[in-house]
């Protein structure tokens, strides 16, 4: 008879991916400074000012100046008043703020479909397989942060690590306008550094019990085992003695799960002459908008795919600046791709159009209903 011992092995992170976490630098704040030079010295507070509306309302976000008189997102617009009464006060403009975000999520389109968006000024993006062949995670978020300031003139804070969890905590660590990378023969010592509040699930109930126990530092939780954690923490303590060894397996996943929408038709008989062809890709169009989706997925690229007689096929696509929210839109984007590539001398047996790279809903108006 044989007998097996079970032993625990120490786990392993897995090291095998670039992922980055990009935050902008007092978003709204920014924006309307950006917009208004005459703020720039200035404290700016993204509320509606406490006189106008009976002391009510909150800061949603404010400059670096105002935060060094305690401001912060979140505090009563009051509060922030009796801080600072010469700071201005702006009223929100999400709507705005949202096309700003959207042009932010062009940029990182440019180097990868895999984002994950946090919120209008902040996302994780995995740059492992990206666009540019770029093999270096350090220098996507470089260049991504030069290209959000020279086009956008606004800066932005990136961290850079191998997992969600690493990038997000460096991204805090050099703002504003900062990288900080931390690659994987650093990551323990960088959690070991940290204070015992920058760990998730630290926060103001449980800090006390940690302090209690002499957990002040990522070093103090790395010395506990698995056991005594889960007794005194539970859930919490199983997962922070995964995430102080730097194991984290949480994925980068865009909000849109669907990658493509598309229609096509097989004509018999065949298309023969060019205003058939145009007639029909007119009907695709309409036929891709049913229920308005096209303005609901808001698409970046359109693929026009042409099959002859033969079975020779074309696909053909065109990136675009503004995504497309109308059949019409699309009917004009298939065909220029059809003039411009088409053989009209031949007669077509299919015809489809295929949507993709959308804009995620988070960047779209809330749907009530």
């Amino acid at each position: 008879m044989r007998y097996g011992i079970l032993t625990f092995q120490e786990p392993k992170p897995d090291i095998s991916h670039k992922i980055l976490h990009v935050d902008m630098d007092a978003f709204y704040a920014s924006i309307e400074i950006r917009d208004n030079p005459a703020l720039k010295n200035r404290p700016v507070v993204i509320a509606r000012h406490p006189q106008l509306t009976q002391g009510r309302g909150i800061v949603t976000t404010c400059n670096y100046i105002a935060r060094q008189y305690g401001i912060h997102s979140a505090m009563s617009a009051k509060e922030a008043y009796d801080r600072c009464r010469h700071a201005v006060f702006i009223p929100p403009n999400i709507d705005y703020y949202r096309q700003i975000s959207q042009s932010i999520h062009h940029i990182f389109r440019q180097y990868t479909d895999l984002i994950e968006p946090v919120s209008l000024d902040e996302a994780y993006l995995d740059v492992t397989d990206n666009k540019k062949k770029i093999n270096s995670g350090t220098i996507i978020a470089q260049q991504i942060q030069s290209q959000i300031e020279e086009e956008l003139h606004l800066t932005c804070s990136v961290g850079v690590s191998y997992n969600k969890y690493i990038a997000k905590i460096a991204s805090d660590f050099k703002k504003p306008h900062g990288i900080t990378v931390v690659e994987p023969t650093d990551a323990a010592e960088f959690l070991k550094q940290l204070d015992i509040k920058k760990f998730p699930g630290v926060g103001r109930k449980t800090y006390p019990q940690f302090i209690e126990l002499g957990i002040e530092s990522g070093a103090d939780l790395y010395e506990k085992d698995l056991e005594f954690l889960i007794q005194h923490f539970g859930k919490l303590g199983y997962t922070l003695y995964y995430k102080v060894r730097g194991v984290s397996n949480f994925e980068v996943k865009p909000r849109n799960h669907r990658k493509s929408y598309g229609r096509e038709r097989t004509f018999a008989p065949f298309l023969v002459t060019p205003a058939a062809v145009n007639d029909q890709l007119e009907r695709l169009a309409q036929l891709l908008d049913r229920n308005g989706r096209i303005k609901e997925l808001r698409a970046y690229t359109v693929t026009l795919k042409v099959r002859y007689e033969n079975f020779d096929t074309l696909t053909r696509q065109t990136q675009l600046f503004q995504p497309v929210t109308t059949p019409e839109e699309v009917v004009q984007v298939v065909s220029k791709l059809w003039q411009e590539h088409g053989d009209a001398t031949r007669s077509v047996r299919l015809l489809g159009i295929t949507l993709s790279n959308f804009d995620d809903p988070l960047y779209s108006p809330m749907r009530l209903f």
